[in-house]
């Protein structure tokens, strides 16, 4: 017995089914004592609710049509569908038990009665030189014979039908060659070990039990490692479950209940629930997809969060529409139509209903092209949690704070994503996105999204890096600086030796300009010479002292009004998420450790008062040229410069004869103080030149291990990055079939043609050498640097550097566009190259996303689009929010729909509401859609909008299965594929 169907349901949902329940007047073990009214009461009050009963008898049907009677009377009301089960026994068993199977009998044909009975009576069991047929009159007559004795009826039925056995064989023969068997029944076993297939354990049963169950359509078993099994999840796998047992199988449980407290309460809470309309179809389709329409348990399996799932929308103020209400699935909703017929239209609708218009609605979205006939109109959304809320269908775009309850992917968004023109950003922002959400708020560290995120995890290694590379531009300059300085020793050498002969020279020219007896005079002359040149340094010392005090005090200053607080600024902005307060960073105000100021100020007061000093004040003239300066008794080398120069400018006047030669004298010892001077600059100058082997050293040694600090923060941010994807690689490595192919790579990137087109800027490429014409250097780069650059730690980087450098860099310089003598420009050459050679610019880490081995960047729009579904219904984890999709397929290929897309789907709508807008076959019947929304556009007024009305039920319901046909091209094949692909054929 059927209920009449309802129109416009919300499609498949998940029943609970008792597809065994005994009923008082049970041919066996009645222990009801014939109290109807506490069995239907029981049956009625079971909860959950059941919604479709299989009534069970040992071959007879009277107690099914007696509960019909009782339904038909008004009881069971929420039962909304009674078959048959019709429990027969096989020949075949063991000394303690037989095996039991069950016809379960589709009630849709008014018939369907009398054609059972038909088909039982061609059944017969041969005993006592008879034949005796599956029917009332001859179990009974079965049963007096096998027992004289019986007088009554009813006993010698029972004991008849106890003795009556079928015959496997005879079972499967008559139902392949009945018409109304293939097309009515549907045949369950029992895996149990007193009842069941189980019980053919010895090696000689061990294949009629595998024939047995795969005749059978149906397992009747509770165990849960039965039900992996039977799915190809445990012990076999699905395709070898195709060829041992003919497919994969549901699994079924009853109450089998024998007395009235059992009725409807199976043990252990082990409901069968089955997902479709109560019509026998769906049982039909749980034959199709055991997997996902027949499931045992206390509870079905879960949808997705009630606040998250739209239970009903309602369209007001719009009498364009004929059916302003509809019901939605929880699971995943297909809505169909012929172009123009208002799929596109409920897609807008409903996303404007969960705030979620967004960037997806554009200007040739239904809610834009339809505005002025919506201006009353308004879409009411009711959530499976019982909140609702309404919003105008005039409005087109959502306020920025109003957080969309729904995402939309609407055609034209996923164009835009996808567009063929080259990947914009927006798909890599989605793919960040996901990459983001993937973390737990705790790891996020108060970032707001992915580039935050990034930027905290790597910023530590990029300003080390930064450091680094800075350092290295400075070291180099710093290491040419000496080895200028050690190139020019010998010539230094050179100036000191002459300047030295020429001092030498000059003293012993002035020498034989002293007048006879004034050798003693020359004598105090000379020594007044040499105090002067160590008091005069005295003074240069003090002079310059003060000009770096002076020096100091202005950078100083300049720290503390400019640069200190610029940092400041700039460590506040870096580490806002730090969580100090203003008093607390003012700690961090970069500042001296020390009393600078009055250090400053005291070595100020110092130099100056030495300078001061030491530099003295010229004596009064004395009119005595005679009378001296300085006393001899007087410490030279304590006397101030003034009094020297004075006593040096006395003497010198009484050394020489005549005026001329005093002349002479004067301008020959101004010489030799100019040219002492210069030697003493020079000798300085060669000892700074001859320390600069040394300190060049000590400035190669330092760049090295600069160079190799680079490649460690380029290591650390790689794993840095490498955390940054690990959640979302570690869901991709154990992923199973398109997620699969979706996968993340963090490496580093080099540039090897911009480094290599730098360093032929650098060289003079038409000179004879090694790195003649363009390219040469690339290709000596490509084959010495790449791999270390790309692969190697800092170790191996350096080693590969300094072995190049070794290799070419005689080469290298003899290649210089700048001649050597030009020292000058050679030097600035030098340094460039020194800086070039020593560059990290070209290496970077960078991540990919790739599918199926190529990156994202180089696919095509069709399968960018695979990519972009796959990460809003596979990696997107966190969003269980409805998903509205419109024509997901657009731009693909029958095979990826098939092979890509119709998994993703079946596998996001465990999870959350998918409503999907399609024109593809496969995209309905093969996801095993839960709901069908056929929409339908009336006859277009000019002026008006044409009338649109929507239909919708499941796929178990035969309507729809037609219509899905009718409207999509290759929905009949679709529906073939998809029985093969389930591995499973009704008819046996």
């Amino acid at each position: 017995m059927q209920t009449e169907p309802k129109p416009l349901t919300s499609g498949s949902r998940w029943l609970r089914w008792d597809p065994h329940v005994h009923a008082p007047g049970t041919l066996f073990n009645d222990n009801f004592r014939g109290d109807w009214d506490g069995y239907l009461k029981a049956l009625e009050e079971s909860s959950p609710q059941i919604s479709a009963i299989a009534v069970t008898d040992y071959y007879l049907l009277d107690t099914y049509k007696q509960l019909v009677e009782h339904k038909q009377s008004g009881r069971l009301p929420n039962c909304e569908l009674l078959f048959p089960n019709v429990e027969i026994r096989f020949d075949v068993g063991t000394a303690k038990s037989w095996i039991n199977a069950h016809l379960l009998v589709c009630p849709d044909d008014p018939d369907h009665l009398d054609e059972l009975e038909r088909f039982l009576a061609s059944l017969s069991f041969k005993a006592f030189e008879d034949e005796f047929r599956c029917t009332p009159s001859d179990l009974r007559r079965l049963g007096k014979k096998a027992k004289p004795e019986i007088v009554d009826d009813r006993a010698a039925l029972r004991h008849g039908a106890e003795r009556f056995k079928v015959s496997f064989q005879e079972l499967r023969d008559k139902y392949k060659q009945s018409q109304w068997a293939r097309d009515n029944l549907i045949i369950a076993v029992a895996a149990k070990q007193n009842d069941g297939t189980a019980a053919l354990q010895d090696g000689a049963d061990e294949v009629l039990r595998q024939e047995i169950e795969r005749f059978a359509h149906v397992i009747f078993a509770s165990n849960p490692n039965q039900r992996e099994f039977w799915l190809g999840r445990k012990g076999l796998s699905a395709a070898s479950l195709v060829e041992r047992y003919n497919g994969l199988k549901p699994c079924l449980h009853g109450s089998d209940a024998h007395q009235t407290s059992k009725a409807g309460a199976p043990d252990e809470k082990r409901y069968s629930w089955l997902k479709g309309s109560p019509t026998f179809d769906t049982l039909r389709q749980a034959c199709i997809d055991p997997g996902g329409r027949a499931f045992i348990g206390e509870e079905p399996p879960p949808y997705g969060n009630s606040s998250e799932v739209i239970a009903q929308v309602d369209i007001t103020n719009a009498p364009w529409l004929t059916t302003p209400s509809l019901e939605l699935n929880p699971g995943l909703i297909a809505v169909i139509g012929a172009r123009g017929s208002g799929k596109t239209a409920l897609a807008d609708i409903l996303a404007a209903g969960c705030e979620a218009r967004g960037n997806a609605i554009t200007g040739h979205s239904f809610l834009v092209r339809a505005r002025e006939h919506l201006q009353d109109a308004e879409v009411n959304i009711t959530w499976c949690n019982g909140e609702a809320e309404s919003s105008p269908l005039s409005q087109t775009t959502d306020d920025d704070f109003v957080y969309p309850r729904a995402r939309y992917l609407s055609q034209q968004f996923v164009d835009e994503l996808c567009s063929a023109d080259g990947m914009t950003d927006g798909l890599l922002t989605e793919v960040e996105r996901v990459i983001y959400e993937s973390h737990s708020s705790t790891e996020r560290e108060g970032a707001i999204n992915f580039n935050d995120l990034r930027e905290i995890k790597s910023e530590r290694y990029r300003e080390a890096r930064r450091r680094e590379e800075e350092s290295l531009g400075s070291l180099s300059e710093r290491i040419n600086i000496e080895f200028e300085k050690r190139s020019l020793v010998p010539q230094l050498k050179a100036q000191v030796q002459e300047k030295d002969a020429m001092v030498a020279r000059l003293t012993e020219d002035r020498s034989k300009l002293v007048a006879k007896g004034s050798e003693s005079r020359l004598a105090r002359l000379q020594a007044l010479t040499t105090a002067s040149e160590k008091i005069a340094g005295y003074v240069r010392h003090f002079k310059a002292q003060e000009q770096q005090v002076l020096l100091m005090q202005d950078e100083v200053g300049n720290i503390r009004r400019i640069v200190a607080p610029s940092d400041l600024r700039e460590i506040q902005a870096r580490h806002a998420a730090s969580g100090l307060g203003s008093d607390e960073w003012g700690a961090f105000f970069r500042d001296y450790k020390g009393d600078v100021d009055a250090i400053l100020s005291g070595m100020l007061l110092n130099a100056r008062g030495n300078r001061d000093g030491w530099l003295g004040v010229p004596p009064a003239k004395q009119e005595d040229v005679e009378a001296p300066y300085i006393d001899d008794a007087t410490d030279l080398d304590q006397c101030s410069l003034a009094q020297l120069q004075a006593e040096i400018a006395r003497l010198q006047q009484l050394v020489s004869i005549d005026q001329e030669t005093t002349k002479r004298f004067k301008e020959l010892s101004t010489k030799i103080t100019t040219e002492s001077e210069l030697l003493r600059a020079s000798k300085e100058k060669l000892a700074d030149h001859e320390g600069a082997a040394e300190r060049l050293q000590s400035l190669l040694n330092e760049r090295n291990n600069s160079y190799k600090r680079v490649f460690s923060a380029l290591v650390a941010e790689e794993r840095v990055l490498q955390e940054l994807y690990s959640p979302i690689k570690a869901l991709l490595e154990s992923a199973q079939g398109t997620l699969n192919k979706l996968s993340f790579s963090v490496a580093r990137t080099v540039d090897i043609d911009a480094w290599a087109e730098e360093g032929e800027s650098l060289l003079n490429l038409s000179k004879k050498g090694p790195f003649r014409g363009r390219g040469t250097l690339r290709e000596k780069v490509l084959e010495s640097l790449n791999t270390p650059w790309l692969q190697g730690d800092e170790d191996t980087a350096l080693a590969a550097l300094k072995e190049f450098i070794k290799t070419y860099q005689e080469q290298l310089l003899e290649h210089s566009p700048v001649a050597a003598s030009d020292l000058a420009e050679y030097r600035r050459w030098t340094k460039r190259l020194a800086q070039w050679l020593y560059g990290t610019d070209h290496i970077s880490v960078r991540y990919a996303v790739n599918y199926d081995g190529i990156e994202i960047q180089k696919l095509s729009p069709g399968t960018r689009g695979i990519v972009l579904l796959l990460l809003y219904l596979s990696l997107d984890g966190n969003d269980s929010r409805p998903l509205i999709i419109d024509q997901p397929e657009e731009n693909l290929d029958p095979k990826s729909i098939y092979n890509d897309l119709v998994p993703l789907f079946m596998a996001a709508k465990a999870t959350r509401q998918v409503i999907m807008v399609t024109h593809n076959a496969n995209l309905v019947v093969n996801t095993d859609a839960d709901q069908i929304i056929i929409a339908e556009c009336g006859p277009h007024v000019h002026g008006q909008l044409p009338p649109i009305t929507y239909h919708s039920g499941g796929l178990e319901d035969r309507t729809i299965r037609e219509r899905v046909c009718d409207i999509l091209e290759g929905g009949e094949t679709a529906f073939k594929e998809r029985a093969r692909r389930l591995r499973v054929r009704l008819s046996r």
